[in-house]
């Protein structure tokens, strides 16, 4: 009987060796991701930024009617 309750504390000890091994895999997994979407930002950053300069200066110079326009193109 003792033997029996030996094998079952041992295998929630396990248990929860694993539950804390597979926290930090999630963790490691979450910052995996977290980088890539840094470097994908950076690296997508200067085409982003071009293509809403195009657009804001394509709006300003088709704009004829200079009393609705509110804002300007610049940062």
């Amino acid at each position: 009987m003792v033997d029996y309750l030996r094998m079952l504390i041992n295998a929630r000890l396990a248990q929860m060796e694993e539950r804390g091994a597979s926290a930090v895999e999630y963790g490691l997994l979450i910052a995996g991701i977290a980088a890539l979407i840094v470097v994908a930002i950076f690296a997508l950053g200067p085409m982003v930024q071009g293509a809403f300069e195009d657009t804001c200066s394509s709006i300003a110079s088709n704009d004829t009617d200079t009393t609705t326009t509110s804002g300007d193109c610049t940062d």
